[in-house]
């Protein structure tokens, strides 16, 4: 050790031993006149070597006290003393942790460092992302979210690999966030609503009339822009580019989309069709709907489409029987949105014939797995009716259900193609306004329609105002009862969740021009108080009827809407508003009431007509 005279009071004076290790000490020295105070000198080991006056000897100082390791003594006279940092603290009597052994890793401020085994280190790295005690420099932060350009990884629990957790889709408008590691934007599947706004769609085409799905008849998608600047649209069919468009703000833009014959041409029978479905993504919140087709003619329908944020797992089909004139199926189309989905069919008590194919049996049952963008379509056989079966999945789908071409009723000219998107079971609700079409080409009188009545779960009871004569208890889920062509206006409500589909009736019917349309009725619970929504202006006549609390102001296109008629004594109202576009009209329109408000959209013409949900929240209920 060396040692020496005169270190000021309070200084920190470092020690170094034999063995090279470099501790820092602090020494209080303190000089008076007179002998030295305090216990006897001892000379054992472990004890301080004390410099007097040039002279070197041993003894335990008057006082000591130690200090993060720096030992601090008072001595009397003329001796100052120092104490190296490995002295045994005297309080409590243990010895400080000794230097880490050879070869081992330590972290420090940022840093990998090597110990030498004598209080030192052999090496040093700084560390980028994080340091890892005995392991060392680490690739990524333990259990961390983090941005590869534009790519959201996820850092292992070692810290030593990562994972992709999200590939940022830029065509959504969607980035990775460094500050959080995450994908971010409007378009975001967290930061969307459960409601028809999205940004991630699927159209796909469906069973049709084959002298109207091809050539001239087009089938198309229409996107409508709420937002108050342009939407970037893109449409692929898995890794093909199909078409950009650009649509302006607070405005709608029909997209046509080529046919695809697999799944739109024949009479079946069931099959898978690989990356059958059309993919639309914008890079900011926008609606859409499909029509098949889109001009005005004999077969037409529409669907609100479902987009991606809205998906779930589990659904229930509302289809129409198998048309034995013409032989046309029913059928119902699967389409997902991620490989690996693994689809599970439960035929219904009608939904037990079916055509084979694509891994579904003839009874209807089935496990079908899907990758993305893949269509499994399932087509009735004679006899068949796909109404109640349930669908599953392990992964979110989209669901569209319909005829190829049916007449409403069966014994009535003429048959019309049926679609309409389904929505998720945990969409459905206890209670719906169910209200007719009106009649070309003003409105009045009503158009008669079907409807059918769907148990989701077992044991439903169904309770009517006015009542409407029809069986009120439905066994299992799946099971319905149909109330034939009407003009009625009622409630319908239930001890349990279920569906309401109507049908349209043809015009063989008696009530004025137009064929068979879907549509599925909307949850009071799920209506909404703005509508942004688009009536094709090819068509001779498009309405909108607007169902409402009773009391409730609203408009259409800004302009009031006036003495809506009461619905007996539910408590709701009906406002019937006729679209006029104008000759220059581009057919979009906007909705505003002073309180939740449902809608639906039709358009009605010469042995033609669609029939369409204008929009709706999609809550979990």
């Amino acid at each position: 050790m060396v040692s020496g005279c005169g270190t000021p009071e309070g200084m920190a004076s470092a020690t170094t031993s034999q063995t090279g290790v470099t501790t820092v000490e602090l020494t209080t020295s303190t000089t008076e006149t007179g002998t030295s105070e305090g216990p006897p000198p001892t000379s054992e080991p472990g004890t301080e070597t004390i410099t007097t006056m040039g002279m070197t000897g041993t003894s335990a100082p008057t006082s000591s006290t130690t200090t993060e390791g720096a030992t601090e003594s008072t001595t009397m006279g003329t001796e100052s003393s120092t104490m190296p940092a490995t002295a045994t603290d005297s309080e409590s009597g243990t010895e400080p942790p000794p230097p880490c052994m050879q070869g081992e890793i330590v972290c420090e401020d940022g840093e990998a460092k090597v110990c030498d085994g004598m209080g030192g280190f052999e090496s040093s790295e700084p560390c980028e992302a994080a340091c890892g005690p005995g392991v060392g420099c680490l690739a990524c932060v333990p259990d961390t979210p983090f941005c590869e350009g534009d790519v959201a990884m996820k850092c292992a629990a070692d810290g030593l690999s990562s994972e992709v957790a999200e590939d940022c889709d830029e065509l959504q408008g969607i980035t990775c966030n460094p500050d959080i590691g995450l994908c971010d934007g409007a378009c975001v599947i967290e930061n969307l609503q459960l409601n028809y706004i999205g940004c991630d769609y699927y159209p796909t085409i469906t069973l049709q009339h084959d002298s109207y799905n091809s050539g001239t008849k087009v089938f198309a998608a229409v996107v409508a822009n709420t937002a108050d600047v342009p939407a970037a649209i893109t449409v692929t069919r898995g890794a093909m580019l199909i078409k950009e468009e650009m649509v302006a703000a607070k405005s709608v833009k029909a997209i046509t989309l080529p046919w695809i014959p697999a799944l739109t041409k024949g009479l079946g029978p069931s099959a898978v069709v690989a990356e059958g479905a059309y993919r639309l993504r914008s890079d900011r919140p926008v609606t859409v709907y499909q029509y098949n087709l889109l001009y005005a003619s004999a077969t037409n329908d529409a669907s609100l489409l479902l987009p991606v944020n809205a998906w779930t797992g589990d659904y229930v089909v509302a289809s129409y029987p198998h048309f034995p004139q013409l032989n046309y199926p029913g059928f119902y189309a699967v389409t997902a949105r991620e490989d690996g989905t693994t689809v599970t069919l439960a035929p219904s008590a009608t939904g037990n014939k079916v055509q084979a194919g694509g891994g579904v049996a003839a009874d209807g049952t089935g496990v079908v797995v899907l990758n993305a963008g893949d269509v499994l379509q399932v087509a009735t056989a004679a006899g068949g009716d796909l109404t109640g079966t349930g669908v599953s999945a392990d992964k979110p789908v989209q669901v569209i259900a319909g005829h190829k071409c049916s007449n409403v009723p069966t014994n009535v000219d003429a048959c019309d193609h049926l679609e309409e998107a389904m929505f998720p079971y945990e969409a459905l609700a206890k209670e719906y306004i169910v209200v007719p079409p009106g009649q070309s080409p003003n409105g009045t009188p009503d158009h008669g329609q079907v409807v059918r009545f769907i148990a989701a779960e077992a044991n439903t009871t169904l309770t009517f105002v006015p009542d409407q004569g029809v069986p009120k208890v439905l066994a299992k889920a799946g099971d319905f009862v149909e109330l034939a062509a009407t003009t009625a206006r009622f409630k319908v409500s239930a001890d349990k969740r279920f569906m309401v589909a109507q049908y349209m009736v043809g015009q063989g019917g008696g009530f004025g021009e137009a064929d068979p349309s879907m549509l599925l009725a909307t949850a009071t619970e799920q209506y909404r108080k703005d509508y942004l929504f688009h009536a094709p202006p090819s068509w001779a006549s498009n309405f909108v009827d607007i169902i409402l609390k009773t009391g409730t102001s609203v408009s259409v296109d800004g302009q009031p809407v006036v003495a809506p008629v009461q619905i007996g004594a539910t408590g709701y109202s009906l406002a019937r508003v006729k679209l006029d576009d104008g000759p220059l009209g581009d057919g979009n329109h906007t909705i505003l009431g002073s309180d939740r408000v449902g809608i639906g959209v039709y358009g009605l013409q010469d042995f033609g007509s669609y029939w369409v949900v204008g929009g709706l929240d999609l809550d979990h209920l």
